[in-house]
């Protein structure tokens, strides 16, 4: 590794960061003219004979860059001799790269009504990150029209994938524009908060199940307008957890276990659909809802929210959970019927955790026995 010997020599942290802070402002000075230069080659049409399909093409797959790392520096590059304010503060180590590219995108979108001097006063006492807002609050301040057609094209650019994958999850990436993607934020934080001192789930997982819960939520009051409930078809002995049953099928995803189906069923409404052997419907009975309107009401105020200990997930983003299953001869009445939120729910059934009522009223939980606990144990 070129030079890397005499960096490695470094043994005191004062050593290294002060090798560090001159090695940064080397790399930006370096960036400068690489920018530089991969503007001017951006004017060639050298790329055709390196045999790619545009100058912008080629740079990224030769230098192995990323697409916004190569616009950032080509907008960089196209701007520089216009910045003499702000190479200078560079190649004095007083800014760094990032902000320099920040002050050219700002420069290439409004022109000669760059203030230049005002941002680089910034630039000087602000991280990149808030650099960033300062710049747009800049471009903004000299071209509001511009920044509200940006944000009009930003809306039009959202998008959203949902992809079933081979180990039977669900892949979701997508793009948001600045209003989307606050809107969505702010709903998703309040849901994403721990739900109590044993709560040791990573912060991607939280957010991943707030986004479940927002979902759940609309179908189960009515936000979408009318009540609306994912339909699921299962076979009685899948219902039943029977040896050897199919899994359920759902309308919009992969087949799910026996488990889920036996959470969906805790409080949902039943149609019963028999089949011939043909596939084809020879009756068709009355849905019946399991949990009744009266007794959701009074479930709610009974329970008033989710009965988990340390939950405080209110009783409108809950269903109703049977402590003994309806499915295995318990009944639906208010005394086997509790209050559950979505993912207390799904630990339940899916997850192995019991919940039961003590003889004081008190709800107690139980954790699902591990694989080590259930292996036989010697003599102590």
């Amino acid at each position: 590794m070129e030079g890397g010997e005499g960096a490695l020599a470094l043994e005191t942290g004062a050593e290294m960061v002060d090798y560090l802070v001159r090695r940064r402002v080397q790399m930006d000075q370096d960036e400068l003219v690489w920018s530089l230069v991969a503007a001017r080659f951006a004017k060639t049409d050298e790329y055709d004979t390196q045999g790619f399909v545009s100058r912008f093409a080629c740079i990224k797959a030769r230098c192995h860059m990323s697409g916004g790392a190569v616009s950032a520096r080509i907008c960089a590059g196209e701007e520089l001799e216009r910045l003499d304010k702000s190479v200078a503060a560079v190649e004095a180590g007083e800014i760094g790269f990032a902000h320099f590219a920040q002050i050219a995108n700002t420069s290439a979108k409004v022109g000669e009504r760059l203030d230049e001097t005002t941002l680089l006063r910034h630039a000087r006492k602000e991280g990149v990150a808030k650099f960033r807002e300062t710049c747009i609050h800049a471009r903004h301040a000299a071209d509001p029209e511009g920044v509200v057609e940006e944000e009009v094209e930003a809306v039009e650019m959202r998008e959203l994938t949902l992809t079933d994958t081979d180990d039977g999850l669900v892949a979701v990436s997508g793009t948001l524009d600045k209003v989307g993607g606050a809107a969505l934020r702010t709903a998703l934080e309040p849901l994403a908060k721990r739900t109590g001192k044993d709560d040791r789930r990573r912060y991607p997982r939280r957010l991943a199940d707030a986004l479940v819960d927002l979902s759940m939520h609309a179908l189960d009051n009515g936000v979408l307008g009318q009540r609306t409930h994912m339909q699921v078809t299962t076979s009685l002995e899948t219902l039943l957890g029977l040896t050897g049953s199919p899994a359920a099928e759902m309308e919009f995803s992969l087949p799910i276990s026996s488990k889920a189906v036996e959470r969906f069923a805790c409080d949902g409404t039943v149609t019963r659909i028999l089949l011939g052997s043909d596939s084809t419907v020879i009756d068709v009975g009355r849905a019946r809802r399991v949990v009744s309107g009266p007794q959701s009401k009074a479930l709610r105020v009974r329970d008033k929210g989710c009965v988990w200990p340390g939950c405080d997930r209110p009783a409108s983003w809950t269903s109703a959970h049977h402590l003994a299953h309806w499915i295995h001869g318990g009944s639906t009445d208010l005394n086997n019927l509790v209050l559950l939120c979505y993912r207390h729910h799904g630990m339940v059934h899916e997850g192995g955790w019991q919940i039961v009522r003590s003889d004081d009223g008190r709800m107690l939980t139980v954790p699902p026995v591990t694989e080590f606990q259930r292996l036989p144990r010697g003599p102590d």
